[in-house]
């Protein structure tokens, strides 16, 4: 469970829930995550967040994937558009002086391959839109993920996952421009494109009562290239960092 959408997520899925209620499956929930403020680990903070693992037909629902439609389906390929949150940046405290990013939206196409319930691999590409000038920028990843019973109804899942990003988008987030650099003290800095991180998840899922679990994850973030060079992350920020999230999950069948 990595990035967080999200208010709209949250009521998409419950006006979807209130609507067609037979036909949903999965998960949903509330938790909270302590995590980096921003993309460079400038510092840390603790967030609610909801927890999405729905799917109703070909359509699905989760915090890390975000809406996806699975237009083509077989054989346990699927692919299709995909629109997903991301989180942008107050440039307050230690990046006091930079730019702030607003949130925005990631819109793109993803496949995936799923062949049994405990494992799959994939892939997507989005754009990021709805930033300010000069912010945006394409966005990538590639990974995969394996479940496992561990005993006592307990499930434990591993993930990994790399992330992509052009000039643009590590620039949004990493780059800092001459002004900013007068303003902040920060090294003045542009931002290449590039593999941006890898990212290791590490979850599980305990079960409470019939429908209700607690499921937790803590994830190790690396940056890299472009990313980790940056002026911020040396300044401020970090390259290994860290986030936990727990959310108590009921389960729809």
């Amino acid at each position: 469970m990595q990035r967080k959408t999200l208010a709209l997520f949250g009521v998409l899925a419950c006006f979807s829930g209130a609507v067609m209620a037979d036909g949903i499956t999965g998960e949903a929930g509330l938790g909270l995550s302590y995590q980096p403020h921003d993309p460079t680990g400038s510092r840390y903070e603790t967030r609610p967040i909801p927890y999405l693992d729905l799917d109703w037909g070909d359509v699905s629902l989760s915090t890390d994937d975000g809406l996806t439609w699975s237009v083509l389906k077989t054989n346990g390929f699927s692919a299709g558009p995909y629109i997903n949150y991301l989180p942008g940046r107050t440039a307050n405290g230690e990046l006091r002086g930079l730019r702030d990013v607003p949130d925005m939206a990631d819109v793109g196409g993803f496949v995936q391959y799923a062949p049994a319930d405990f494992w799959r691999v994939f892939a997507s590409v989005g754009q990021a839109v709805g930033g300010g000038s000069g912010q945006g920028g394409v966005l990538g990843r590639v990974g995969g993920e394996i479940g496992y019973p561990l005993g006592g109804g307990v499930i434990g899942s591993s993930n990994l996952t790399a992330h992509f990003a052009d000039a643009q988008a590590t620039q949004t987030f990493f780059g800092v421009s001459d002004s900013e650099s007068r303003a902040s003290g920060i090294r003045a800095y542009n931002a290449g494109g590039g593999l941006q991180n890898m990212t290791l998840t590490q979850s599980f899922e305990f079960p409470l009562a019939r429908h209700w679990s607690l499921v937790t994850s803590a994830s190790w973030i690396h940056l890299t290239r472009s990313a980790a060079d940056s002026s911020i992350v040396k300044a401020v920020g970090d390259s290994n960092q860290g986030e936990v999230q727990a959310a108590i999950a009921y389960k729809f069948d």
